[in-house]
């Protein structure tokens, strides 16, 4: 790292793997001489980029990148290749001038939109809006809507009878009764509770007696 920043090696190895990338070629794909062109070399990452003259050869570049950057590796001392980035064809044979422009020129956006997915003609929109435009309403069978309306009828019904409002219970006899029977219990069990009460002072107050 330090020898990479004071510039000592780093530009060096750089320098050697542009001049010497042909002998890279011939020592690990042979049939790429002369169709590809190493362009740049970012010493701090490692990244080696090239420009073939074709998309063919760049499919080769592709399949022999692991390849190629060991061939780099093994002819340059101390080269530190990691990865091939394959940039796109440059018109004609690929030169220094014309590849160190294909590569400044390759992360710009494009020029006119891109098509997804998602883009429609507006000849389609038309078209899709014409046949909805023609297309009858869907009428409903009556038989359906009736037998709909019954359905949703007799659930209403069940729901009211197995929920019934509480203001909408009438009060029966049975109920009436059992209204009093729960009083009556209620009212005996208070008055046990305080003749209860009543017991415990007397005793409290017989044992004080005696105490004094």
């Amino acid at each position: 790292m330090m020898m990479t920043e004071r510039g000592m090696v780093a530009p060096v190895a750089g320098g050697s793997v542009l001049a010497q990338f042909d002998d890279v070629l011939a020592a690990a794909a042979p049939e790429l001489v002369g169709h590809v062109q190493a362009v740049k070399f970012d010493a701090d990452t490692g990244r080696l980029g090239v420009v073939p003259d074709a998309s063919a050869y760049g499919t080769k570049l592709r399949w022999c990148a692991r390849k190629l950057v060991t061939a780099a590796n093994a002819k340059v001392q101390g080269a530190n290749v990691r990865t091939l980035h394959v940039l796109a064809p440059a018109a004609g044979k690929a030169g220094p001038a014309t590849a160190a422009a294909a590569l400044d020129r390759q992360p710009a956006a494009p020029a006119g939109p891109v098509r997804t997915r998602e883009t429609v003609s507006d000849g389609y929109c038309r078209a899709l809006a014409a046949h909805r435009e023609a297309m009858p309403p869907r009428l409903a069978d009556p038989a359906i809507v009736q037998a709909v309306e019954r359905q949703n009828r007799a659930l209403r019904e069940l729901s009211r009878q197995a929920f019934p409002k509480p203001d909408a219970v009438e009060d029966t006899p049975a109920r009436l009764q059992r209204r009093r029977q729960a009083a009556a219990t209620e009212a005996a069990a208070l008055r046990r509770a305080r003749a209860e009460k009543a017991g415990r002072q007397v005793a409290a107050s017989q044992r004080l007696e005696q105490t004094a």
